[in-house]
This record gives C-alpha cells, structure tokens and sequence, in this order.
C-alpha cells in the first residue's frame, strides 16, 4: 500500500472530524467548564474522545458494508456528502460574519464523577448532531476507502477528537478568554467553512469519477 494513500486517509480523516468537532456547542462549553473548574477533566476529556472514536468507526464499519457491493450507492452517498458538507461549509463562513462566543459557567457545588460522566454522556449521545457528524457524515467518507487505509481514515478523525478535547479541557484556563471573544471564533469559523468547502469539492470529484 502506497505511503501517500494511508497518508491521505488519514490527514482527510483528521480535517474532516476536526471541523465537525471544533464549533460553539453544548458539549465544547461542558468540555470547557469542567476544564476551568478542574473537576474531572482526565474523564470527561477520555469519555467524549472515546464516544468519538467509537461512533466514528462504527459509521465507517456499518457504512462500509452497505457500500459493499453497491457502486451506485456509494457514488450517491459521495455525492449527499459533498452537498452537506458543502451547505455546512457556507453555513460556518456564514457564521464568521456573526458575532458569538463560548462562554462556560463555572458555579455550583463539586459535583462526583459518576455525575460528572453523566452529564457529559448526556450533551454527547443525546445531541443528534454527534450522530450526523460521526456515523453519517464522517463514517460514510470513510467507508469509501479500502481495506486497511478504513483504519488509518479512523484514527486521523479520532487523533482529532483526542487532541480537540484535551486541549479544550486541560488548556481551558488559556483557551477560555480566546474563545469568549468573539473575533477569535468568527476567525475559526471562516477557517471551518474553507475547510469544508475543499472536502466537499473532494467528494463531489470522487462522486462524479464515480459516476
């Protein structure tokens, strides 16, 4: 196997869930605030990486199967991608011209970590988005490689789940006055959009060679 295929399966699999990953949510602010209260972040950080990780390889594992076999299919779902992620690409340029911030409250009596997990499993497996973005979204780009370069597009999308959580919760006390201003995520959201754009123009090649 060619060194440039697994290094571009796995460089798209980084970008693409780190652009998903990177934007003003319910679960980057809880992220955040048990990062400036410094209660338990090793845990919540490892849990929302893993969930990550796990939701992404079954999208590109169960993706996978039902492309088997159905070049068709696949090139359609190619194409679906490139028009979402397209839309999703305008959408965040359409944000940096808004004005938006993260901002994380961090009130309240400590809380244990069984509560603290809990939570955090709620503003992940109960936000629909995590599912589009991991297991439809990413899994189904995914899914489009063969054989071995599937885990080398996995372990790019969860490398940078990894390295966005850890940075958010273990470096919150710097991260948290960049990202209250608003500037710093109207910068990052034009970045995301430009971003997005180039993998959607990726997907809509492969779709129409595809074709």
């Amino acid at each position: 196997m060619a060194y440039e295929q697994i290094t571009t399966a796995f460089i798209n699999g980084f970008f693409m869930s780190l652009v998903l990953i990177v934007a003003i949510g319910a679960q980057n602010a809880y992220v955040l605030r048990q990062g400036l209260r410094r209660e338990h972040v090793s845990a919540v950080v490892l849990f929302c990486a893993a969930s990550d990780a796990i939701l992404i390889t079954a999208g590109v594992a169960g993706m996978a199967q039902a492309l088997k076999g159905r070049p068709v299919f696949a090139t359609a779902l190619a194409g679906f991608g490139a028009l979402f992620l397209g839309a999703y690409g305008l959408r965040a340029l359409w944000r940096s011209w808004q004005a938006g911030a993260l901002q994380a409250a961090v009130q309240g009596a400590p809380l244990s970590r069984a509560t603290v997990l809990a939570q955090a499993a709620g503003f992940t497996l109960l936000n629909p988005h995590v599912y589009l973005d991991t297991v439809l979204l990413v899994g189904s780009t995914g899914a489009q490689y063969g054989g071995s370069l599937k885990v080398w597009f996995v372990a790019g999308s969860a490398l940078a789940s990894a390295l966005w959580f850890s940075a958010l919760g273990f470096g919150a006390r710097w991260l948290a006055p960049v990202f209250a201003r608003p500037r710093a995520w109207q910068m990052l959201d034009a970045l995301i959009g430009g971003t997005m754009l180039v993998l959607a123009a990726l997907l809509a090649r492969r779709a129409l060679l595809g074709a």
